[in-house]
């Protein structure tokens, strides 16, 4: 697809974290801001059909990253909200778009869609190879009914639909919230306010054993700006920056860059997650040329400086 001056793009959840990375960066690509559409859900329903039709009428582009999501606390004390929110918001915002015509939707799913005990590094083949985890099983099922979408859609109406699998997310104006935060964020605002508050040891659940992949959130934004631009086939695809770290490793990280001396204790009573995630990125750089080019201790040195200049 080649972005024009003209092209109308709907960008939803464009006013969150990824989202505004990802229109800084439509606007890199040539992209006039008056054209891209941020609407912000207090205006625009999305679970509603009346709000998703009203949000393609005259659009060229959909970018759908709106999603209800949390940590692992969030998930286990929200699986309804969170099942129901995410799926009624992805379907009927593709149907609409079909139906108005739009010429492109870039569905951006999740890495919770992948069964719990994906071979590791997670290759896009593996998808139904079995259930997700537990704790984040109704979100990731709701953002991976879209890949069924996207492909029956693409095989009966010729709609020119993809698929996108970002791994973990984190930088610069990741939520900090406690209540609903991911492990990045959580650890840094745990290891910020224990060096500020003098305390001697910091609490983080599980048991550490469990890895992640995390990237950069300008990077992701390039990621799928690049796949909208570049990529019409059916098969999904991985956005990662192709590593693995445990939680354990990942937490005394984050006191070191911080600053923080004390012990860190584990809370072994509360889950782990999904054992092990780690992506096979061959496709996304194969298909559309995307490479993650942040250094993680770089990303996290930028993300602790700005909750420290940030936080109130």
């Amino acid at each position: 697809m080649r972005f024009g001056d003209r092209m109308e793009v709907l960008v939803t959840g464009g006013a969150g974290f990824l989202g505004s990375s990802l229109v800084r960066t439509l606007e890199r690509h040539g992209l006039a801001r008056e054209n891209i559409r941020v609407p912000r859900s207090r205006d625009l329903d999305l679970r509603r059909w009346e709000g998703c039709v009203a949000a393609v009428e005259g659009v060229d582009l959909v970018i759908h990253l709106a999603a209800k999501v949390g940590g692992i606390g969030y998930n286990m004390a929200n699986p309804g909200s969170l099942f129901y929110d995410n799926a009624i918001m992805g379907v009927q915002l593709m149907e609409a778009a079909r139906q108005a015509g739009v010429a492109k939707f870039v569905a951006v799913g999740t890495i919770c869609a992948y069964p719990k005990f994906t071979p590791v590094p997670f290759r896009e083949e593996d998808l139904w190879e079995g259930y997700p985890e537990e704790t984040n099983a109704p979100y990731g099922l709701a953002k991976k009914m879209l890949l069924v979408q996207a492909q029956a859609y693409r095989q009966q109406y010729g709609f020119d639909a993809i698929y996108l699998l970002p791994v973990n997310l984190y930088g610069p104006g990741d939520n900090f919230d406690p209540a609903s935060s991911h492990v990045i964020p959580a650890l840094i605002k745990k290891f910020v306010e224990a060096v500020e508050g003098g305390a001697e040891s910091v609490e983080v659940w599980g048991t550490g054993a469990a890895s992640r992949e995390f990237l950069y959130v300008d990077d992701a934004a390039k990621g799928i700006a690049l796949a909208a631009k570049r990529y019409d086939k059916p098969d999904p695809v991985n956005l990662g920056a192709g590593f693995e770290i445990t939680i354990r490793d990942l937490a005394t990280l984050i006191a070191d860059l911080t600053g923080f001396t004390g012990e860190i204790v584990w809370d072994t009573t509360k889950p782990d997650g999904q054992p092990r995630r780690c992506l096979d990125v061959s496709r996304a750089e194969r298909e559309f040329g995307f490479r993650a080019k942040t250094g993680f201790e770089d990303g996290l040195r930028a993300t602790i400086g700005w909750y420290r200049e940030h936080r109130t």
